[in-house]
């Protein structure tokens, strides 16, 4: 232990490495920006690791892959790469952020549904679940339109733009309940106003279509739409990498003492489950 310690006193620190010079505007473009996460950290780490240390073509790991931004770093920069997760909910947001859509197909999509969610009314018919836990996080109206939004989802067939929409569905759900805003633990707030689901959700996909369109151009200028990069649900110990294959891994090892992931992300899970 002193050994580590002597050599962490030897090293000389860089200021640029705290990239405080970068705005919300910067750590959030092109998809970065679909989805909360905590303790996540910026993709300007990744990207100026992966310039350091490897160069176009190289196989990028993280084993820890949360939210998925070693990935879409990797993909921009044209490195194929892939990551795990134990956490469903993680994937899910992981693999919309790293799927580029076709502009006209995604946009073409977002009006179907767009137009069958405001078709919404007092008397559509919604087949609500029957949750202890939905009806713990989430009030009646705020539930039903919820359901809905879920069920026409779950209509589209191609499972990218699924994918998509669901990851957006994710992000607007604890402004629709009653947790506590700006909590990171699990506690209610009986006082508060949830914000109505249509509404939000149709704003969250507008900008998720603008990070989208921005990611889909930018990789096509590049010419990197097609470097492979993929995301498992399983465990860090049985990462899908070949020995000798990897020339950088990234990650960020789970915060277990101060963050407990499966509260975080149990209003996603209780929907998908």
């Amino acid at each position: 232990m002193s050994q580590v310690a002597t050599l962490f006193q030897q090293v000389k620190i860089d200021p640029s490495w705290s990239f405080s010079d970068k705005t919300r505007k910067d750590t959030t473009y092109i998809s970065h920006g679909y989805h909360r996460y905590p303790a996540k950290f910026i993709p300007q780490i990744v990207s100026r690791l992966a310039e350091k240390y490897t160069r176009v073509g190289d196989f990028i790991v993280d084993p820890f892959g949360g939210c998925g931004t070693t990935l879409v770093e990797s993909k921009v920069m044209g490195r194929p790469s892939i990551a795990v997760d134990i956490n469903p909910v993680a994937v899910l947001i992981t693999k919309a952020k790293i799927t580029p859509i076709d502009l006209v197909k995604i946009e073409k999509e977002f009006f179907i549904l767009k137009n069958r969610l405001e078709k919404y009314s007092e008397k559509t018919r919604v087949k609500a679940p029957k949750h202890e836990r939905i009806d713990y996080w989430f009030k009646p109206e705020e539930k039903i339109k919820l359901a809905f939004i879920f069920a026409e989802i779950s209509k589209i067939k191609n499972q990218d733009v699924q994918d998509f929409f669901f990851c957006g569905f994710s992000n607007i759900l604890k402004n629709c309940s009653i947790w506590l805003q700006k909590s990171n633990k699990p506690t209610r707030d009986f006082e508060k106003k949830p914000s109505e689901p249509i509404k939000t959700f149709l704003k969250q996909i507008k900008m998720m279509l603008r990070g989208n369109a921005r990611l889909f151009e930018l990789l096509s200028e590049k010419g990197y739409l097609k470097v492979p990069s993929k995301v498992v649900c399983t465990d860090a110990r049985t990462t899908p990498a070949k020995d000798d294959s990897v020339s950088l891994i990234v990650t960020s090892p789970p915060y277990v003492t101060s963050y407990e992931y499966a509260d975080l992300h149990q209003l996603t899970a209780l929907w998908l489950e």
